[in-house]
This record gives structure tokens, C-alpha cells and sequence, in this order.
């Protein structure tokens, strides 16, 4: 077996990492590199040394080669997963083997780093990783995200598994559905979470300042650049950088995206060297970006390199059990805890109504009725929805308003299916014989729609 010297260093409160990789050269230069962090190293130059160490030691970090003699990085990475899912897990890809840190994300590692090994990031994962937050428990700033039916608890539980990751991680959403709050609290939760949070508006920036605005500009490269400027990379330098609205990016502007993702490292405008960046890509859009891929618009290879990891925000007309809490929430923050209550009729139009606005319009609804109610009550008369739309595309299922055919027929049976569980109390068997249904029948729903 294939260990390092750094066995005989004292060990120590020293954090431990294993390092896998059939190169010795490779292993000394990572063993250098940890022991002046003060920190022990221990290599294995196989998947089977590699086991063998997991099995006898406990460790806080590990680093992986894509490459080994009698297997793949990505064996190690599932093993990890399977038998060690407290340990973060690193791999090292060949220069531009962007296919393979992808697969290697998507299994569950860490983060990855491309050969040749650059000592300063590989010194900004390691930190990264032993910042690492506790899975115990859940943060308080998770029930921002209110309500408690079956789709929001899914997606704070993915949020919890996102913060222990470096992946980039789209969210998919409709406008007002909460996709800046979501990678927020990924932010909020991750190893990074002491470092900047930079969001950025793509759709906002004019085509002309894009390069310099996310690259920044040495001085004189342009008329106007009187002096040396960071852009958002720089910005959001050992943080997160939350890229909404994604789809919007024109394609001369994505080739450079792609490029800095996959190298971490930018060049500003006017500059002739590159700088390494050490950040999480988060991004979104209330896009189809894979109909975007599709009709030419947005490139394959950047969509594959950003939808590592996909969260979906369920629009509020697929979780109409969660408007009374939001509407709780909401008036408490606009009106403090004295805030007026909304009648029984109130809440029922609010749970008929289609929500094309989302949550963002709720608070719309919300904030203009407590300032034209009367009284301590607001009534349905106060919310001012428009006679046609009440009903049109809420719990009721009468309506299609903007929807798509699919999104329609997929509300329709959502509601009838949520509305068979609540009539048996969760009861799957009585539920599908009431929707006259197989058992094996409504079970393909139940996940096809993501209902747990």
C-alpha cells in the first residue's frame, strides 16, 4: 500500500485527507501543499488502497483521480456516497475534460480540479470543504421558504443537499416562484456562506458592457475605463454568483461563460493574463432552457455545464395548501404581529385563483388590500381579484388562463389526486379506488407529478 511520509507526522487535532492518485509526483505536490495547511495527508495510489484506507481511518476530506489502475475516480466517488456521507469528495480531471468533472459532479463529488493541479486552487477546495456545515438539523433561515406541503418540503431538503455540494445548480421556476430566496439559502447553508452572495440580472446588462460587467477592465481598454475595475467573478470571489435569468444571455457571451466555468479562471478586458476565481455558479430562468438548447438560442455545452444539479420551484397553484401560512407570513412582515386576518371567504378566493405572479403577486394582493380594507378583516372585496379570475386556473382546475396543455392536464390531476389523499387521510389505496384508478396506477402519478 502506497502511504505517505505524512503518516508520521503527529496527528493531532489535524484534519485528515486522503488523496488518490496512481501519479507519485501528483501525491507529493498535494502532500506539500496540505502539510504547510497543517494538515495530514494520507495517499493510496488505487481504488482498492483507497478502500482499504476508508475502511481503517476516518478522514474530513478526500481527493481523487479520475484515473486509476484497476478502476475510475467515479467508483470512489459513489463509494463515499454509499458507505462515508458526511466525507466531502474532490476529483481531479485531465485539462478540458469538462464531460468527466460533470459525471463526477453529478455522482456526488464535492467540487473537482483540472491537471495541471494549480496550488492555489486546490489551497481555495480545501478550504471550501472543511468549512463544511453539519447535516444535523435544519437552518431557521430554511422556513423562509413557507408552507409545508409535499413540494416545499422536497425542495428544502434539496436545498440541504445542494449546500454540501460546489456543483452549479440551475433552478427552474416561474417568475415570483422564489428562485433568488432558493439560491440564497443555498448560499446561506454552504461552506461559502461567509462569502459574498452576487446576483445578477442577465436580461438587464446591454449586450456591448456584458464582457466587462462579468470580467471587469484594466484601465484604458476602452473609452471610459479610467481605471482598473473588477467585474462580477471578482465580485463574488470565495462566494456564490447567482446568474437569473441565464436564458437571456446572448451566445457570443456564453462561449466566454463556458470558458470561465470550466477553467475558474477570467482574462478582464484589456488584460493579457488570466486571474483564477474561486466561486459556485448558481443559475436560473423562468425559461424552458431546454427549448432553448433546442430552437438554437442558448448552447448545449453550457446548459449541460450549468444544469449540474436541477431545483425546480413549484409554482403557488401547485401548492395551494401553503397560502394560508404565506398569508400569515406575508402580513406579518407588511403589518407586524397586529396585522388584520383574512375571512374564511378571503382565503377561498385566494385558493380559487390562478397565480400567474406567484408568490411575488400574493404580495402584491396582499399589500394593496391591507391598504384599502376598512376594518381588521379583509374580505374577498378587498383583494380586488377580477371576477373572471377567481376560479380560473386555481384548485378548482376551471380554466387554462396561460398555461400550457401539459401544465393544465398536470393541475387538473394534481388537484384531483391531492383532493383523493385528503378525503382518506393519505390512505393510497382507498385514495386510488376513489379516483377509480390501479394502486400501481396512481403510484406512477404520485412520482411523475412529484407528490409524496
Amino acid at each position: 500500500m502506497s502511504v505517505s511520509r505524512s503518516e508520521r507526522r503527529p496527528r493531532g487535532e489535524l484534519n485528515r485527507v486522503l488523496v488518490i492518485d496512481d501519479e507519485a509526483d501528483i501525491r507529493e505536490l498535494i502532500d506539500l501543499t496540505l502539510a504547510r495547511m497543517g494538515l495530514a495527508a494520507e495517499c493510496a495510489g488505487s481504488v482498492a488502497e483507497a478502500k482499504a484506507l476508508l475502511a481503517a481511518s476516518s478522514f474530513q476530506l478526500c481527493l481523487t483521480d479520475m484515473r486509476l489502475p484497476d478502476g475510475e475516480g467515479l467508483e470512489i466517488v459513489r463509494y463515499i456516497g454509499e458507505h462515508h456521507p458526511s466525507l466531502p469528495v474532490a476529483v481531479i480531471t485531465a485539462w478540458g475534460s469538462a464531460e468527466n468533472a460533470v459525471a463526477a459532479l453529478k455522482a456526488g463529488a464535492f467540487d473537482y480540479l483540472a491537471k495541471p493541479v494549480g496550488l492555489e486552487q486546490l489551497r481555495a477546495l480545501v478550504r471550501s470543504a472543511l468549512r463544511l456545515p453539519s447535516e444535523s438539523g435544519q437552518s431557521d433561515e430554511l422556513r423562509a421558504l413557507t408552507g409545508d406541503s409535499p413540494s416545499m418540503q422536497q425542495v428544502r431538503e434539496m436545498i440541504e443537499k445542494m449546500a454540501r455540494s460546489q456543483a452549479p445548480i440551475y433552478i427552474s421556476g416561474e417568475s415570483g416562484s422564489g428562485k433568488e430566496l432558493a439560491a440564497r439559502l443555498i448560499h446561506a447553508r454552504s461552506a461559502r456562506s461567509s462569502g459574498p452572495f452576487v446576483p445578477v440580472n442577465c436580461g438587464a446588462i446591454p449586450e456591448n458592457l456584458m464582457e466587462s460587467e462579468f470580467f471587469g477592465y484594466r484601465k484604458g481598454a476602452f473609452t471610459g475605463a479610467d481605471g482598473d475595475r473588477d467585474g462580477f467573478f471578482q465580485a463574488a470571489n470565495g462566494g456564490t454568483l447567482f446568474l437569473d435569468e441565464v436564458a437571456d444571455l446572448p451566445l457570443a457571451m456564453q462561449v466566454k461563460l463556458l470558458r470561465a466555468i470550466q477553467e475558474k479562471r477570467v482574462r478582464k478586458v484589456g488584460n493579457v493574463t488570466e486571474e483564477p476565481v474561486d466561486l459556485r455558479i448558481i443559475c436560473a430562468t423562468h425559461r424552458n432552457l431546454r427549448e432553448c438548447v433546442d430552437q438554437g438560442k442558448f448552447r448545449q455545452d453550457l446548459y449541460y455545464r450549468l444544469n449540474v444539479i436541477e431545483l425546480r420551484m413549484p409554482p403557488l397553484r401547485e401548492r395551494m395548501e401553503d397560502i394560508a401560512p404565506l398569508v400569515d407570513s406575508i402580513l406579518n412582515k407588511l403589518c407586524g404581529a397586529a396585522h388584520p386576518r383574512l375571512s374564511a371567504s378571503a382565503i377561498k378566493a385566494l385558493q380559487l385563483y390562478s397565480f400567474p405572479g406567484n408568490v411575488r403577486e400574493l404580495e402584491n394582493i396582499l399589500e394593496r388590500a391591507t391598504a384599502l380594507c376598512g376594518g381588521d378583516e379583509i374580505g374577498p372585496e378587498d383583494l380586488h381579484l377580477e371576477p373572471e379570475e377567481v376560479g380560473g386556473g386555481g384548485g378548482d382546475g376551471q380554466g387554462r388562463g396561460s398555461e400550457s396543455l401539459d401544465e393544465y392536464l398536470n393541475r387538473l390531476e394534481r388537484h384531483a389526486i391531492l383532493e383523493a389523499l385528503q378525503q382518506t387521510e393519505g390512505n393510497r389505496t382507498a385514495a386510488a379506488r376513489l379516483l377509480g384508478v390501479t394502486f400501481r396506477s396512481l403510484r406512477y402519478r404520485l412520482e411523475r407529478l412529484g407528490i409524496e
